[in-house]
Parts: structure tokens; sequence; C-alpha cells
């Protein structure tokens, strides 16, 4: 389904995300009785990817401490498939009542751009971020390179020659990988898989090249001298790897970016639910436990308003959107 190559649909996916996520301040306006007695039920979170990756660490460091606030049982549900396209297909469809929310990376927003799916970006509503997720620069040991200058010159003089994985066609490392290729002016292959265990596998044989990935499971590795951390793409050093460039201190300036995790609701769930959920995590994600998990883990807390993290899905849809359009990226 080449869908990035149709414009038509694509100018509309996006203004449909930009309103829904926009309307994220007046979302649910039903009465306020309907949340009088919750949460009266166990919720229910569903995480649509694999037990053990970030989006899954992230949630159950979150609810952990979420359900003694709200004095309810919270079950995270993990709902794996189609680049996180299943979980969110069940969640979009279930009752606005408070009682089932999605937990989301980027792929969220991505997916509108590239696929057809049987649910639309007014379906879900934004609820709050938890955190950030920046990504390293992991190369095998067996690439010739010691710094980003040195991959870009190679993968000049050996044009198609470097890889580059991700969890899947449109998750936010495929769209970091072929930005840093646009911005380099280099040429990549593009290796999905269906999780980061494969990927690890690969990388540490040298059967693919590189991978954008957060610092919890690759950097051991590092450390052993069996993969190589070049950069990393936020703003600042990360507080443990000191010694790692940014990918603006590497020579990409404004190359900042990463994955985030962020909680969204069906639409219509009453608007003093989302309110409560946003205040709470925001609260969770401040205490020193959890922002020292959150840390150890490689994530950033983050919290703040609804109205922040629809700012946040709306600006990174244009941009994911700019990336596939310039990489030409389809999937089939």
């Amino acid at each position: 389904m080449a869908l990035a190559s149709n414009a038509r649909l694509r100018r509309h996916t996006l203004k449909t995300l930009m309103c829904a996520a926009l309307a994220a301040a007046g979302l649910a306006a039903g009465p306020a009785q309907a949340a009088d007695d919750w949460p009266s039920k166990p919720i229910k979170i569903i995480v649509p990817y694999t037990p053990g990756g970030s989006t899954d660490i992230v949630t159950r460091i979150v609810m952990e401490k979420l359900g003694p606030r709200l004095n309810q049982t919270i079950v995270v549900e993990n709902r794996p498939g189609a680049n996180s396209s299943l979980g969110s297909a069940i969640a979009a469809k279930a009752e606005p009542d408070g009682y089932t929310f999605l937990s989301m990376l980027p792929a969220y927003i991505i997916n509108f751009h590239l696929y057809k799916l049987n649910y639309g970006p007014a379906d879900l509503t934004p609820v709050v971020q938890m955190a950030d997720l920046p990504l390293f620069l992991f190369v095998a040991q067996d690439v010739p390179a010691k710094s980003v200058a040195e991959l870009v010159e190679y993968a000049r003089k050996n044009p198609d020659k470097l890889t580059y994985a991700s969890s899947g066609n449109g998750s936010s490392a495929h769209l970091t990988g072929a930005d840093f290729a646009l911005q380099s002016k280099i040429t990549m292959t593009h290796v999905a898989y269906k999780g980061s265990a494969p990927i690890l596998a690969d990388l540490l044989a040298g059967r693919v090249s590189m991978v954008f990935d957060p610092i919890l499971v690759p950097m051991q590795y590092v450390k052993q001298n069996r993969l190589k951390a070049l950069a990393f793409t936020g703003r600042e050093r990360w507080p443990t790897e000191p010694g790692v460039p940014t990918m603006e201190e590497a020579g990409l300036p404004g190359f900042v970016t990463g994955s985030w995790a962020g909680l969204m609701a069906p639409a219509n769930t009453p608007k003093p639910i989302i309110e409560r959920m946003a205040r709470e995590i925001s609260e969770i994600v401040k205490e020193p436990d959890v922002r020292q998990k959150f840390l150890d883990a490689g994530f950033l807390p983050v919290g703040g308003t609804t109205e922040q993290f629809a700012a946040l899905m709306k600006k990174d849809s244009e941009r994911y959107a700019e990336i596939i359009k310039q990489a030409h990226i389809t999937v089939n």
C-alpha cells in the first residue's frame, strides 16, 4: 500500500490528526456525574508491544504507583502486532468510560501516514506524556567508524553497504534512521524486525550495521567492546554517558529527536477522568524513585498537561510526515 505517495490522503490524515489532538482541551465534555464514582472497577492499560520493551517498562513503573493513588487495580495488557495498530484499534473501539487506556509511542501518529487502518485519529484522544525516550546511535563493531563523521564518510564511499535496523516499518527508529540518511546525504538500507531481541542479536553478529535505540540493553555491550555508541539524539549528553556526543556535536545541527511514551484514551472519555489521569501521572513521574527508575532505563520523566501532549503529537506528526515524503517511505 504505497500510501505515502498519496498526497491528498496524507493531507487529510494530518489535518484530522491535528484537529483531534488540539481538541484535547475540550475533549469528552460529558456530564461530570459520569466520573463522580470513578474508578469503581479495575482499569485496563493496553500496551501494543511485547513485554519488556520501552513502552511496557514505562507503563508498568507508572501504573504500579497509580493504582494505590486511585485505590483501584490497574491491569497492564500487552497486545502487540502490526506496528502497534492492533492494540491501538482495540483501545479505539473500547467504551469511553475511563476504564480503558492506551500506552503509546510515536508509532501511533506515524501509522496514520502509512497505513489504511480500521480506526482514525479522532477515535483516540491524548491524556498525558509520561516520558521522553532519547536514542543512541549504536553501531556494529565491524563497521569501520569511530565517529558519526567517519560513519558518514564510510557510507559515501560504500553506497548501499550500510543497513539500519528498527522494530518495524513506520517505527520511530525507522524514521530516525531515514532522517539521519537524509541529513547526512547518504544511502542506507532499512531492515525491519519484529522486536528488540533479534535486532540486538544481528547487531552483535554484524548482520546489520546500526540502530537508533534507547540505552537500556545495548549499552552493556558497548561496555564490553562488542558495540559502539557513536552519538546521542538528545539536546544534551546523557548524564551517565558523558563521553558520547550529541548528534549536533557530532556534526548534524538540529538533529534532536527521539521517542516518547504517552497515554491515550478512547474519544469521548469524560474530561474529568482525563484531567485526573493527567494530574496523577504528572505527580507520579516527579517522585524521586520513579525518576531514578526512568533514568536507569534510559527515560526522562515528563508529565505536564493534556494540551502539551497534544501539541507534541501535532508537531511530531508534521515532522514525521515530512520525513516520509522526503525519504519516499512506503509500506506493503
